[in-house]
């Protein structure tokens, strides 16, 4: 803690905080290492759900995101205490208490308010928990489907229907021109999420909008904004239709859940070509 110096009358003379600033410093850099070890954590968990391995490896995982944001918070009310106590003490210099009995104090006063609720706060967390649920509605499906995707699901349904009929069909298909037309549009439709409303082109890394939901490039939605507020004017989101009209940076979250799908996409068309 701060050190004090006095004069041989018993006045006080000054307290230097630069040490306490400087391992103020360092346990901020503390807090990009658990960021990391959540972004860990979200990855595997989310390749967990992917591959369908047995839900106690993913369990370990949320276990793990719980356990990284309980350090965050904690981490975040010491330095709040910390920070509060330097504000005290500058504010009052005459009279300066037990500054570590005082950092205790605003610390568990802080650790008294603690809820889970204070766990959607955390970004991170709550983007893990998102995402998660996300990922495992796309994983169920072909599971239950017997491993059909959507596409598959669609033309076995358009084969029932045919039933014998389908050499008759197909060859009315190839007369016309519209042989394929059906599975061409069931392509189209199940890719439209993959294409940035700005490049018009599939994303490479995708970023959600937390306010309406939208999704773009990311080099392409930061580079909007940054050149829309340098005219001073406020980055609508460039979705046809969208009503929100203020986008933000801090809106904006790394969306690996659709970056995902987007590389199983290219791969299973490399797998084709």
């Amino acid at each position: 803690m701060p050190g004090r110096s006095t004069s041989s009358s018993g006045s006080t003379g000054f307290i230097s905080f630069s040490g306490v600033e400087s391992a103020l410093s360092s346990l901020k850099n503390f807090q990009s290492c658990i960021s990391s070890g959540m972004d860990t954590a979200y990855s595997v968990a989310l390749d967990l759900v992917e591959t369908q391995t047995e839900v106690s490896s993913e369990y370990s995982m949320d276990k793990a995101m719980v356990e990284f944001a309980m350090m965050d918070r904690e981490l975040n009310h010491y330095l709040k205490a910390v920070q509060s106590t330097i504000n005290h003490v500058k504010e009052r210099p005459e009279k300066i208490p037990d500054l570590k009995l005082l950092v205790e104090k605003k610390f568990l006063a802080l650790q008294h308010k603690n809820s889970d609720a204070d766990f959607q706060n955390n970004e991170k967390f709550a983007q893990f928990k998102q995402q998660l649920k996300e990922l495992k509605k796309q994983s169920v499906k072909p599971k239950e489907d017997g491993g059909h995707n959507d596409f598959d699901q669609i033309k076995d349904k358009d084969a029932s229907r045919a039933g014998n009929g389908r050499d008759g069909l197909q060859a009315d298909r190839e007369a016309d021109g519209t042989e394929g037309v059906d599975e061409d549009m069931i392509v189209t439709q199940s890719q439209t999420n993959f294409i940035c409303p700005i490049t018009q082109l599939e994303m490479k890394k995708p970023v959600k909008n937390k306010v309406c939901g939208h999704t773009y490039e990311e080099e392409a939605i930061v580079r909007m904004i940054e050149n829309k507020h340098k005219r001073k004017k406020k980055a609508c989101c460039p979705k046809i239709g969208c009503s929100h009209t203020d986008v933000k940076m801090s809106d904006l979250i790394q969306d690996e859940v659709l970056r995902r799908a987007i590389e199983s996409h290219k791969k299973k068309r490399r797998q084709s070509d």
